[in-house]
């Protein structure tokens, strides 16, 4: 049945009414969703770090592989530690050593040897009282020319000779009774304490033969293979830190009073579309520069911006180092 004009008519009116109502229905419903916040570009920021042995040696095994995610302490390889243990064994025996001596010297000198030196002073007072007396009859025998000026001579000599003898055992008796000077017992010490530290520095080596993961990561590449002898600092893994993600964006002069550090932001990225994560504004840069290549936008390209770290959470683990975000900075409550 053929529809007449004024039929027809009315439908393509109907129809077209329909369509300007979806078109402000649509148009609504985008303001509804836009934006209304501060809108930033920027990238996921490159974290790595060089991990190296602080001593020198031959790798016995390497435990981790390109592409492993890892925890912090986590052990990644280890050295030959045969020299190591045996450095730290000899500065073992050295403190030994040290410490027997001052406890030597604290303890002073040793009874026998005080009891010899008593006994060296005995004998060295009996001969100069011998030789004094002789000294006396040989003077009373020259007085009456029956003896030489000679044997006179020989008999002084040998008087003062006792006397010395005797003075000097009995300053051997008063050392060893007084013990060990002061600054013999303060220089061992000073050995000691050279020993310690010795021994310590030789155990800080012997673990520095293992070496750990400083931060959760993903090892990115392994420069040195089991077998291989390396340098202190030489490079064996080069690991990418993942936690926390940072990001680094770039704020235009009129719009960074909008930015405060801690304000909380939500981050999108290309590789989950449809959602966001949640972020936290931390450093702010008090210095302006010019826009990065790699964020520039048409608007800001030449305008002087700056630069701002967004901390975010990546519970799914998609965000990848250098991977551009958007960050939505929404507009606070009137």
């Amino acid at each position: 049945m053929a529809l007449s004009r004024k039929t027809k008519g009315l439908i393509i009116a109907a129809l077209a009414l329909a369509c300007i109502g979806g078109g402000i229905w649509g148009w609504k419903l985008y303001e509804g969703r836009k934006p209304h916040g501060l809108v930033l570009y920027g990238n996921v920021d490159i974290r790595q770090v060089d991990l190296g042995f602080r001593v020198g040696g031959r790798i016995e095994s390497v435990l981790v592989d390109e592409g492993d995610a890892v925890a912090e302490g986590q052990p990644l390889a280890r050295l030959d530690a045969d020299m190591l243990r045996q450095q730290r064994d000899q500065a073992a025996a050295r403190l030994a050593g040290q410490k027997a001596d001052l406890a030597r010297l604290e303890r002073g000198y040793r009874t026998e040897e005080v009891a010899q030196a008593r006994a060296q002073v005995a004998a060295a007072r009996a001969v100069a009282e011998n030789a004094a007396i002789n000294l006396h009859r040989v003077i009373s025998m020259r007085q009456s020319n029956a003896i030489s000026q000679k044997e006179l001579d020989n008999a002084r000599a040998a008087d003062r000779e006792a006397a010395a003898r005797l003075r000097s055992s009995q300053d051997q008796l008063d050392m060893l009774l007084s013990g060990y000077r002061e600054e013999e017992v303060l220089a061992q010490r000073a050995a000691v304490a050279a020993a310690e530290a010795e021994l310590r520095r030789a155990d800080i080596e012997l673990a520095d033969g293992v070496l750990h993961a400083p931060q959760k990561g993903v090892i990115l590449t392994r420069a040195r293979e089991a077998g291989a002898i390396v340098q202190p600092g030489q490079t064996v893994y080069t690991l990418t830190l993942t936690d926390p993600v940072w990001l680094r964006a770039y704020v235009d002069e009129p719009n960074l009073g909008k930015i405060k550090p801690g304000m909380a932001v939500r981050v999108a990225v290309d590789a989950a579309p449809g959602k966001t994560f949640p972020g936290t504004v931390g450093f702010i840069s008090p210095t302006a520069e010019f826009t990065p290549k790699t964020v520039e936008t048409r608007e800001v390209r030449t305008a002087l911006v700056y630069r701002l770290r967004v901390q975010a959470e990546d519970p799914e683990n998609v965000m990848r180092q250098g991977m551009p975000v958007t960050i939505f900075v929404d507009a606070p409550a009137p």
